[in-house]
């Protein structure tokens, strides 16, 4: 017996029967053969961490724009951060836990320069729109090494599914999906608080004193909520009363950085640099550096924008858009 058929059979043995098994995994699009140490998840989160894509998302805005200070979270920390979220309550769960990082990993792969102000100016210009999520899946499936990761159907609905109107068809997705929400409204917060954006004692009192009154508290807060709310059920997901206070917090991030504070002042002119790159590549498709000949040239200006880091994008809109210094031959 191979290891990986020995892992298989211990995930039969100790996982919950709602876990997601390995092997039974309703498989690629492209067959391959199995590897004989890694389960085919396994497979899948060691690809994703391998890609282009991944290593990305470390020059990716997750709120704050191009910051000076060295510890504000970027769209890799915001993933790495839900990744180990999503995996603690997998694990309580007896869920399958790579399979959840596995999708905690991909889930913004597909993420915009500048967070979501670029997907905003995005979806305002593409005739299609313009959902990160979706491009994510589309980063694993097409975009990577030219053909796609060529990932397990749970790990691309889990990316796909991790926002918007449908829950992913896994617990695991699920749990990512929850946690993705738990990781953001805290480290949002914990930078909203760095930054001098926010004092604690601006926080409503109710929402800390249900929550905590420390990062690590409120996110211990929620993670144990779901778990103990999630516990031998077919669904993973907060109690009521606690739904309603992530929530609340959430709002109050909305009413007080995500929306006019000094953390998004430079938000108007990243969407201008973003909308001005989609608009030159439109005209100029001959300076995309890869492309298919196969995908609508629409199609590929928003691959080749959506893909850029914040330091690309900026260095592009130099080239393009900014006059360089002149100096005579003498």
């Amino acid at each position: 017996m191979e290891i990986r058929e020995m892992t298989e059979e211990l995930e039969g043995r100790l996982l919950s029967p709602f876990a997601a098994k390995s092997g039974r995994s309703r498989g690629r699009e492209r067959e391959e053969e199995p590897c004989p140490v890694r389960t085919s998840f396994q497979r899948d989160r060691d690809r994703i961490v391998h890609s282009k894509a991944f290593r990305r998302l470390q020059g990716k805005t997750q709120v704050f724009i191009i910051p000076t200070g060295d510890h504000y979270r970027n769209r890799l920390t915001h993933t790495l951060e839900v990744a180990q979220i999503a995996r603690t309550i997998a694990k309580a769960l007896r869920l399958n836990d790579d399979l959840t990082e596995a999708i905690a990993l991909g889930h913004d792969l597909g993420h915009t320069p500048f967070g979501h102000a670029g997907e905003r100016v995005l979806n305002e210009l593409c005739s299609g729109g313009f959902r990160h999520n979706e491009q994510s899946l589309r980063v694993v499936e097409v975009l990577e090494q030219g053909t796609g990761l060529n990932l397990t159907w749970e790990v691309r609905d889990g990316i796909l599914n991790h926002t918007g109107p449908i829950w992913p068809a896994t617990l695991e997705g699920q749990a990512v999906r929850q946690a993705d929400r738990v990781a953001y409204i805290n480290h949002d917060l914990d930078d909203a608080l760095r930054g001098g954006i926010l004092q604690l004692a601006d926080v409503p009192t109710n929402l800390l004193k249900t929550l905590g009154y420390t990062h690590s508290q409120r996110i211990n807060t929620l993670v144990r909520d779901i778990i103990v709310s999630s516990w031998g059920q077919r669904e993973v997901k907060l109690s009521p009363g606690l739904r309603e206070v992530a929530d609340g917090l959430r709002q109050f991030l909305f009413d007080r950085v995500y929306v006019g504070s000094l953390a998004k002042k430079e938000e108007t002119k990243a969407m201008r640099v973003v909308e001005q790159l989609y608009l030159f590549y439109l005209k100029n498709p001959e300076e995309l550096e890869s492309r298919s000949p196969d995908w609508p040239q629409e199609v590929a200006v928003l691959d080749y924008v959506s893909g850029m880091t914040d330091r690309f994008a900026l260095l592009k809109f130099r080239e393009y858009f900014l006059p360089e210094p002149w100096s005579s031959a003498e």
